[in-house]
């Protein structure tokens, strides 16, 4: 039969299956499945989506049939001793059976209403007919699936016994499979048995170099997607009830009793993944000729070594004793330095890649890998359960490079939709770094080599040290992300809350940033727009108090900052409702006049060239590391800085609130009512305290909710009136957190520094000296101020936060394999996933790597044309597509 004939007689199989009742277990029909297909590419584009869902609505009894037998067909060709010999054995039936498998069970998970059916189907009591393996036909099992299936009397050959759940059967089958020899291992003489226990790669656990093939790196492909589809049931349950119920088949594999085999398995997905090196291949624009066949290897060693360490185990019953990941169990057990200097290298190499790519001087030469996101990851995940890690990372100075390369993703995706949960990421890994005393004080080293980073994270006319760079890159994130990142807002004031005791000294420019971030977050617009804004300002001044507290005098350009600003942190303390509504009206005519002049000028000045440049968005910041000119400091009292104007760069509030929790200092706030006197504003008793009697009023809780208004929006609003989300701001809301605020530290620092600095200035007649003054604020002693206690703000986990985290990585997932497959093999392609939102963006056009026209219309092969062909009108199921095959746009899983 030739390869058209076969592949003919194999969607004709596939029609049958929607078309009879009850296919007997003993036709030999069911040989066509592991027979007929000649590759991967067979399976999945010629038993089409719409074929299953046909199926599997209409005749759901073949498809039970269908599974039984394929996989009763898979388990015999493991068990016997000439596997894969092409004669007795052949491995191209275990393939098929494997893509069969993989083809099949995505639509299953996604149907409502089965999930009964699965739990009995697949992890219902079950008893099968053991007999002498016949590899000329399907193995006959009976199971209790089919209640009314009458079965076969047992011969002497064969008798009915009980049997482990047809999926933990089909799960250890396929992990025996990773390390079968002949099949996914080079053979070992040496070996007791086909199940070779051995690591796939040198790196963690192995220092000898295993040798392997194409086609043992492909079958071990085809196995790993298969064990993915099978955990891939998470697609399918929201993200509310994920971190709550699990999937059965995830928490079987997580919580392997097997020492051994969790070892095996973890090393060799971890050295697969950290020993590839994208590098390898150096001719330029190599991609386009050929393709690497390892990244695909890697790309799934890197997606269920995740999907196994990410997998939280539902608690149990109370009498139950409680479960563990054993995967994540046991990389927290890592400790040799080796071991240690090799994830380190390479996170790093991979990490590296899409910049190098993207700053080669010849554009597109070198191909960006595309699971640098899923690196992060796994780092993430290290740092979490391996305290070891982290003390080796922070004290051999390598978490310098994942600074930089964590801000570097952050920044170049802070403006894309689709990448938002990247950046939060991001977020949340700083943070889990900057909770490390030592980090913080590792971050005082000066920073080298600026000038080689991207453009798109370097720092203009930057000279200091990498804490520098973290604060000023954190401005950046909050005043450069349009309001994208305002739910993570919290998380990016608690980490410069976890590394201000430790910081010294702080740069100039550092300095003036963040002085321009309070300036911004005491803003009345920001104050007013969302009743958990003032949160956010609580949170930065307890970071600008641990700064002074606890290096006061190695802070010198930080203290001079906000003396500059002292107008600012005044006029905070008496701050009223009415108050704020002023300032806002004042600042909405004074933008209305700026326009109208701005108009005039431009119709005046047609033609001219002596505009100056706007400001490139995509650069942290413009400005000079050289000490702020002395002459920007007034002593008098009508001084005004550029600081104490925060409607230029007020952070933009969010539009989208996540899930997450990040722990920082807040202020309970109270249900608001409507009020607009003035004299209301401060209760009287709480008037006639002293600063510092009020700064050290208690505190409440963090709460992580951040702003879900825009602020431009409501600026001109009326201060009484409801805001768009609902909230009033009102004076007795105002009371509520006002006192709180702690300011004590901030006003007695300007009270007893200003005379000293007017004394400077008037020993220079009048000329302001930067370094006479900062010498001052060295040198002079302050009083009243006492150091407060260090308080670490970490990251929490909610079931909330792992339902994000958990759609996360599987967007990831669904992602990946179009890129994986071509757009052939995709596992979930057309599958209605309820994890998180698919978007399809309009397909790109034609290009000098990807023409097309004629050529690609001859090019449909005979697979295509039959992958089509369909029985009558079949309904299709919405938001979905046939086949993997096929044009169409790209496809994002927003998160």
């Amino acid at each position: 039969m030739g390869a058209g004939d076969s592949k003919l007689s194999f969607k004709k199989g596939v029609f049958r299956l929607a078309e009879e009742h009850n296919i007997p277990p003993h036709d030999p029909y069911w040989l066509s499945f592991w027979e007929l297909p000649e590759s991967a590419e067979d399976v999945f584009t010629l038993f089409a989506a719409a074929d299953i869902r046909r199926t599997r609505d209409q005749h759901l009894e073949n498809l039970e049939t269908l599974i039984l037998v394929v996989t009763s067909r898979l388990f015999t060709l493991k068990s016997h001793p000439s596997f894969p010999d092409p004669e007795l054995a052949p491995e191209k039936h275990a393939l098929n059976c494997i893509r069969v498998l993989t083809r099949l069970l995505p639509f299953l998970y996604e149907k409502d209403g089965l999930e009964g059916w699965e739990e009995k189907f697949f992890w219902g009591a079950r008893r099968k007919r053991s007999r002498k393996a016949s590899l000329s036909r399907a193995e006959v099992i009976f199971d209790e699936a089919h209640p009314d299936e009458e079965p076969r009397p047992p011969t002497a050959a064969e008798d009915v016994e009980s049997a482990p759940p047809l999926m933990e059967e089909l799960i250890v089958t396929l992990i025996d499979l990773l390390f079968y020899s002949g099949f996914t291992m080079m053979e070992n003489p040496s070996s007791k048995g086909k199940v070779t226990y051995a690591i796939w790669q040198s790196g963690v656990g192995c220092n000898a170099p295993v040798g392997t093939t194409k086609e043992l790196e492909s079958n071990k492909i085809e196995t790993l997607r298969l064990l993915l589809a099978i955990t891939s049931k998470a697609m399918f349950i929201p993200a509310n009830i994920l971190p709550v119920r699990g999937t059965r088949a995830l928490t079987y594999i997580a919580t392997n009793p097997d020492k051994k085999v969790v070892l095996l398995t973890l090393c060799s997905l971890l050295n697969t993944t950290l020993k590839y090196n994208p590098a390898s291949w150096r001719v330029p624009y190599d991609h386009v000729v050929f393709s690497d066949p390892r990244q695909v290897l890697v790309t799934y060693c890197l997606q269920l070594l995740l999907v196994l360490l990410l997998y939280p185990v539902p608690e149990g019953r109370p009498d139950e004793p409680p479960l563990k990941n054993s995967y994540r169990h046991y990389l927290g057990r890592l400790h040799r330095t080796q071991d240690f200097q090799f994830l380190v290298d390479g996170m790093t190499r991979v990490l590296n890649q899409p910049i190098q790519a993207t700053t080669s001087y010849l554009p597109g030469s070198q191909k960006t890998i595309q699971w640098a996101p899923e690196m992060l990851m796994l780092f993430w995940e290290i740092l979490q359960c391996n305290k070891r890690f982290r003390s080796f990372i922070i004290g051999t100075d390598r978490v310098h490079d994942f600074v930089i390369l964590i801000i570097y993703y952050a920044l170049e995706h802070r403006l894309d939709p689709s990448k938002s949960g990247v950046v939060r990421m991001c977020v949340f890994v700083l943070q889990t770094l900057s909770t490390e005393p030592k980090f913080g004080t590792s971050l005082n080293k000066h920073f080298e080599g600026q000038n080689t980073l991207p453009s798109s994270v370097r720092i203009h006319s930057f000279n200091g040290t990498y804490a520098d760079y973290l604060l000023i890159s954190i401005y950046s994130l909050i005043t450069g992300s349009k309001g994208r990142l305002g739910a993570v807002y919290p998380a990016l004031l608690a980490i410069i809350a976890n590394v201000a005791p430790h910081i010294k000294p702080l740069s100039a420019a550092a300095s003036t940033k963040l002085v321009q971030l309070f300036a911004s977050m005491s803003a009345p617009a920001f104050l007013l727009a969302n009743e958990t804004n003032h949160a956010l300002l609580h949170s930065l001044l307890e970071s600008m108090n641990s700064i002074i507290e606890h290096n006061y005098s190695e802070n010198a350009n930080f203290v001079y900052a906000i003396l500059r600003a002292h107008k600012r942190f005044e006029v905070l303390r008496s701050f009223t409702l009415e108050s704020g509504q002023e300032e806002i009206d004042r600042q909405n005519r004074q933008k209305k006049d700026r326009a109208e002049s701005q108009d005039s000028s431009a119709r005046t000045l047609m033609g001219r060239d002596d505009l100056a440049p706007p400001i490139d968005e995509r650069k942290p910041v413009v400005g000079s590391e050289s000490p702020i000119p002395p002459s920007q400091f007034e002593i008098g009292d009508d001084e005004d800085s550029d600081a104490e104007d925060g409607s230029a760069n007020q952070p933009p509030a969010p539009s989208v609130e996540t899930p997450m929790s990040a722990r920082s200092p807040t202020i309970p706030s109270r249900t608001p009512s409507v009020s607009s006197s003035a004299e209301d504003a401060v209760p009287i008793q709480l008037r006639a305290m002293s600063e510092k009697a009020r700064g050290k009023l208690p505190e409440g809780a963090f709460q992580r909710q951040a702003s879900t208004t825009s602020l431009a929006s409501h600026a001109s609003a009326p201060a009484t009136v409801t805001l768009l989300n609902g909230f009033t701001p009102s004076s007795t809301w105002i009371e509520s957190w006002l006192p709180h605020l702690p300011l004590h530290t901030i006003l007695a620092l300007i009270q007893q520094l200003r005379p000293q600095l007017r004394e400077v200035l008037a020993r220079g007649n009048g000329e302001p000296n930067a370094t006479s003054m900062l010498e001052c604020i060295r040198t002079t002693e302050i009083r009243g101020i006492d150091p407060s206690l260090i308080k670490t703000h970490m990251f929490e986990w909610s079931p909330l936060a792992l339902g994000w985290y958990e759609s996360l990585l599987w967007g990831f997932v669904f992602v990946a394999e179009r890129h994986v497959s071509k757009g052939t093999v995709g596992v979930w392609n057309g599958t209605v996933v309820k994890l998180f939102r698919v978007q399809e963006t309009a397909p790109e056009g034609p290009s000098l790597l990807a023409p097309r026209g004629g050529v690609d219309a001859i090019g449909t092969n005979l697979i295509e044309r039959l992958g089509g062909v369909g029985l009558g009108r079949g309904q299709r199921q919405p938001n979905s597509s046939d086949s993997g095959a096929g044009g169409g746009g790209e496809r994002h899983a927003a998160v």
